[in-house]
């Protein structure tokens, strides 16, 4: 009895498939070109279900083609979020190289055992997915079998149909539609948190706040900070090259230039050198005492204000 020695060509596809994949995103250079897409959604969507399916059903009488391609849709869903729990669970969580690393090993392992299975099989109950002999009968559907000369032209035509569908579903993909463009644009008080902003000063005292700018102009963006107490400039401006997605975090520290209560203490950011109308603004309310003794009167009376008024 003759046994199957050789790799299946299907398993050689799915290892191939994967190794490209980790090295258009391993590597920088591929990391940002279209074909990183192209490989990733096989390798999320189908591979692993498939090298599942290879490995639990290594004969051809266990599962049709369909099915096996159905079945390979099916249980990549559910194996590849499995996965990513697990992965939820470790040092490492759920980030794109050791999901990438995760879901390469757990295909390429299917891969092994499917192809363990099938060399210790009869090569005639091994199922294969015969590649030439569906190319030989396209191309003789095509150009050998008798027919009219329109059959022939629309067989063409259909084919042709078919590859420009998957091309623009592919292009569709790779080049998704740009949802709105927006800026961000907080404050943060010293402990990286919406509060605690300080907003009490003797004149020539510092504060300190956390400025965080994100880009999501789809496009390169020159921003550029300024700090303004009550209309005058206080600080700035500071120029802030970010690329799409971007995120421009950093401790901003300040020094109030001059005396008074209730002052407007501007945050702007202007775009592309655009001094005219800000772009972005937010802003704290200050008191500026001259002196430590009227900063300790401001706050006496503002707790016999309190007391008073419970």
């Amino acid at each position: 009895m003759k046994y199957k020695k050789n790799v299946p060509s299907d398993i050689l596809i799915v290892i191939f498939f994967v190794l490209c994949t980790v090295i258009f995103i391993v590597i920088p250079p591929l990391a940002t070109s279209w074909i990183r897409t192209v490989l990733g959604l096989p390798m999320v969507l189908f591979f692993p279900g498939y090298a599942l399916i290879a490995a639990l059903f290594p004969k051809k009488d266990d599962l049709d083609g369909i099915e096996r391609t159905a079945l390979s849709f099916g249980l990549s869903i559910a194996v590849v979020p499995l996965l990513g729990l697990a992965l939820n669970y470790t040092p490492w969580g759920i980030r794109l190289v050791p999901v990438l690393v995760t879901i390469s090993i757990f295909t390429l392992v299917m891969c092994l055992v499917a192809i363990i299975r099938r060399t210790k099989l009869p090569e005639g109950d091994v199922f294969v997915v015969p590649f030439t002999t569906i190319l030989q009968s396209l191309r003789e559907e095509i150009f050998s079998k008798p027919g009219s000369r329109v059959d022939r032209i629309l067989t063409v035509i259909l084919v042709i149909s078919i590859i420009a569908a998957v091309v623009m579903v592919v292009y569709v993909i790779v080049t998704p539609k740009q949802g709105e463009k927006f800026t961000e644009f907080y404050i943060l008080g010293p402990g990286g948190m919406a509060d605690d902003y300080p907003t009490h000063f003797v004149l020539g005292e510092s504060g300190t706040v956390i400025v965080g700018v994100v880009n999501h102009e789809y496009r390169v963006v020159n921003f550029s900070l300024m700090l303004k107490l009550d209309n005058e400039t206080l600080q700035g401006p500071e120029p802030i090259m970010l690329a799409h997605n971007e995120t421009w975090e950093q401790e901003v520290t300040f020094a109030p230039d001059k005396a008074g209560y209730d002052m407007k203490l501007q945050f702007l950011i202007y775009k592309e050198d655009n001094y005219t109308v800000p772009y972005r603004d937010l802003h704290l309310w200050v008191n500026v005492s001259a002196q430590i003794n009227e900063s300790i009167s401001t706050e006496m009376e503002s707790e016999i204000g309190m007391t008073g008024y419970r």
